[in-house]
């Protein structure tokens, strides 16, 4: 990836140690991924999981500390409380489907039921990738390391700017579709 190197032994220089503190082990992913699929109740979480109490409970607590979720009492009673993902945790959504994935990639005999679908075609997701600032699917040659100042800075000594990028609903460029036309 470059001439340089990320500073591995400090741990702030990069989110990966941030990012496994808050939600480096099963129950925390288990949690998102029930909350992605609409439990909100403490009751829900602890039925449809089988997670003991008491680190539900711990599991909860961390997720709102961290802003992942929301704690507040239910509208209908407010003896009841709701966990609801905010956009902090709605933002976990993609590394979510990238660990689906490589799981169902590289798990044993892990089929897929139900299938995750495009809602528009109801076809199956593509695998999560990783993309250029315009869209191009990047693979492991394609990434670099550079200090923040000569970021854009060609080789040739040139710096490029960065295009807006892409938005919700925005269609990455496929090179086999221009191939087709």
């Amino acid at each position: 990836m470059g001439e340089l190197r990320e500073p591995l032994r400090e741990l702030t220089a990069c989110g990966l140690p941030e990012a496994l503190e808050v939600m480096g082990e099963r129950w925390s992913f288990m949690i998102l991924r029930a909350s992605f699929n609409g439990l909100h109740h403490f009751e829900e979480f602890l039925s449809e999981l089988g997670i003991a109490r008491n680190i539900l409970s711990n599991r909860l607590a961390r997720l709102v500390e961290h802003g992942i979720l929301d704690r507040a009492p239910c509208a209908d009673d407010r003896r009841r409380i709701e966990y609801r993902l905010t956009e902090k945790g709605f933002d976990l959504l993609p590394a979510m489907l990238a660990l689906r994935q490589w799981g169902q990639k590289y798990g044993h005999e892990v089929v897929e039921n139900p299938v995750l679908v495009d809602e528009q075609d109801r076809l199956p997701i593509g695998p999560v990738s990783i993309l250029a600032h315009d869209g191009r699917i990047l693979g492991p040659a394609d990434l670099w390391l550079v200090k923040p100042e000569n970021v854009g800075l060609r080789t040739d000594g040139t710096r490029a700017t960065a295009a807006d990028g892409l938005r919700h609903g925005d269609y990455a460029e496929d090179p086999r579709v221009r191939a087709a036309e």
